[in-house]
């Protein structure tokens, strides 16, 4: 690829990450206060895949976060979940009753690979058929999912909502720190 080529796929790229940001905020239907849509899917950790699908319906007394995110062992993607990983116990442990899945169109086998080779320790959720993001405002029914993500409070209503999440801003992960703690993950 030529110096010019990739220059004008760089130029592109940032065009359309400066109005991503507007069009998925203007996509996403939920908001906080709205009751989270209960949804069953299959779960994977580095195990490999959990017998149980995760039903959300079932989480009710447990704050769970949402991490709508596009593609396995991409740069962005990998950036978010590895600081996920590495603020695991400060975030989403440490007295609290937290559930993190990551959700994405990718298959089990993809994301099992992923989190083991990252070491993450937290859920993954194979939506491949998208019906989770189309659910959530992440996914409008083809292609990848945008960057989104939702705390659910113990009662099963949405308390934040990050659409998109800036996985490259530290701001953004105390926000969501903060989110999850105002969303009575600590017991």
């Amino acid at each position: 690829m030529s110096i010019r080529s990739h220059a004008a796929r760089l130029v592109a790229a940032l065009a359309v990450a400066a109005i991503a940001p507007s069009l998925a905020s203007a996509q996403t239907a939920l908001k906080v206060g709205d009751k989270a849509p209960d949804f069953s899917v299959t779960v994977v950790t580095a195990a490999g895949v959990v017998a149980k699908p995760f039903k959300l319906s079932e989480h009710k007394g447990e704050t769970v976060v949402l991490a709508f995110f596009p593609k396995a062992r991409t740069s962005g993607c990998t950036v978010q979940m590895e600081s996920y990983r590495d603020k695991y116990a400060q975030t989403f442990q440490g007295g609290k009753k937290v559930t993190l899945v990551g959700v994405s169109i990718d298959s089990d086998t993809a994301l099992i690979s992923w989190a083991r080779d990252a070491k993450f320790q937290f859920h993954f959720a194979a939506d491949t058929d998208r019906k989770v993001g189309v659910a959530y405002g992440a996914n409008a029914g083809t292609g990848y999912h945008r960057r989104t993500l939702y705390v659910i409070d113990p009662s099963g209503k949405i308390s934040y909502v990050a659409a998109p999440f800036n996985q490259m801003s530290a701001d953004a992960y105390t926000e969501l720190g903060t989110a999850i703690s105002q969303a009575g993950g600590s017991h």
